[in-house]
């Protein structure tokens, strides 16, 4: 009788729990289903991470000569316009190298003038000196050719004149024998002595003319080495202009170099006003009136948050579809609720690790393999409205919609936005 009563509950009870069954799996299959379905149209072309950050190229501002801070003209937080000067340092010293560099400059200027003056009437002289001491030199060759050619001739006429004498002499001593012994006249003998006495006379008188001609040609020949010493003592004076020129050029090498150095002083003075490389808003100031300051010595930055960007570390397998330009839309911590968008501007060479201070060792024997990240820089479609500036360093969401793959892996030539260029140090 019992047995009979039971059968009927049990089966009552199995009748009631296979329709929550069904329930149920219809209910999960539901579920699933939207699941994936979510998963494929929202979902799929997503990639994430909280690993991001608001990145500006700060301008580290320092001085590029040593000197003491007479006046600050900012402080942190301060928006300041390119060519702003943020700073000054004692002039002093440096007004001093720049008068001292000027007298040195005047001085060689008036040198080099003085120099230049001097050049062109001692090559005019010293031309014409050369040219007066040539002529000089040809005119005495020519006298000494000239008396020689003479003194020659009349060598060759005493010659024939002593042979004329000679025989006038032997012709007046046979006369004067025939006279003697009475077959000679008196006319001839007189006749014969006439001649003796001409030719001897024309004799002497050529002996004097060689003397003198001899003379001549002595004086001609010391003209000659008169005027040659003459000529090189001008060419020697002539050299001295070519010593002269190479002063002046000296005097210009120096000159050129005084006006460099006086440059290089106006730059120094110029350097004691520190001004801002690029536009943006003070931050990390360490200096006050007073202190000194040596180059390179940071003193504060200058950031421009109006050309923020993002700067987001994937894991390297969430790398595998993404490419440059690439939607992105950003949210950030400070500003829940509001969105910013922008695109994918570049990805980074290499992990975060490989930059690193001290890179990872791998092959060592306890190695175990760490998902790397590497940084995806991420530049904004606009600039942060004024009432949500995002600031360096600031905590951000990045979601990259990689539906679109066709874009490059690599920044090849001229991008679509090119990330701007890097400050210039002051």
């Amino acid at each position: 009788m019992d047995e009979r009563l039971e059968k009927p509950s049990e089966t009552a009870t199995t009748r009631t729990r296979a329709p929550r069954l069904r329930v149920a799996a219809v209910v999960l299959v539901v579920v699933a289903v939207a699941g994936f379905a979510y998963w494929w149209f929202f979902m799929r072309n997503l990639v994430s991470t909280d690993d991001a950050y608001a990145r500006a190229d700060s301008a580290q501002i320092s001085s590029r000569v040593p000197g003491t801070v007479i006046q600050v003209l900012v402080d942190n937080d301060y928006h300041v316009d390119a060519g702003q000067e943020l700073l000054e340092l004692d002039p002093s010293d440096y007004k001093v190298a720049v008068d001292r560099a000027k007298a040195t400059l005047e001085q060689d200027e008036a040198d080099l003038r003085s120099a230049e003056i001097t050049v062109p009437p001692v090559d005019v002289q010293t031309s014409s000196q050369i040219q007066s001491a040539e002529a000089a030199l040809k005119g005495a060759k020519d006298t000494e050719q000239q008396t020689r050619h003479t003194l020659g001739q009349l060598k060759s006429n005493r010659a024939a004149a002593e042979a004329d004498f000679k025989q006038a002499e032997r012709d007046f001593k046979r006369f004067e024998n025939l006279s003697k012994s009475g077959a000679g006249t008196e006319r001839q003998t007189e006749q014969a002595r006439t001649a003796y006495d001409r030719g001897k006379a024309q004799i002497a008188a050529i002996d004097a003319q060689i003397a003198a001609l001899e003379s001549a040609l002595a004086a001609a020949s010391q003209q000659v080495v008169r005027a040659n010493a003459q000529l090189n003592v001008t060419r020697s004076e002539r050299s001295n202009l070519d010593v002269q020129r190479h002063r002046v050029e000296s005097l210009s090498a120096r000159r050129d170099k005084s006006r460099a150095e006086l440059q290089a002083a106006l730059l120094n003075l110029s350097y004691c006003s520190i001004k801002a490389p690029i536009s943006g808003y003070v931050a990390q100031k360490n200096i006050q009136i007073g202190d000194r300051i040596q180059p390179g010595q940071a003193v504060m930055a200058v950031v421009p948050l109006r050309q923020i960007y993002v700067e987001a570390n994937f894991k390297e397998t969430q790398l595998t579809n993404v490419r440059l330009g690439q939607p992105v839309s950003i949210s950030a911590d400070i500003y829940p609720g509001y969105e910013f968008t922008g695109k994918v501007t570049g990805i980074r060479a290499g992990t975060g690790a490989a930059f690193s201070l001290i890179p990872p060792e791998n092959a060592t024997g306890n190695w175990i393999k760490v998902v790397q990240r590497i940084p995806v820089r991420i530049d904004l479609d606009q600039p942060p409205p004024q009432d949500r500036p995002l600031r360096v360093g600031a905590s951000l969401d990045v979601t990259v919609n990689i539906a679109d793959r066709s874009g490059p892996q690599l920044v090849t030539g001229k991008s679509a936005s090119p990330p701007p260029s890097p400050p210039a140090r002051p």
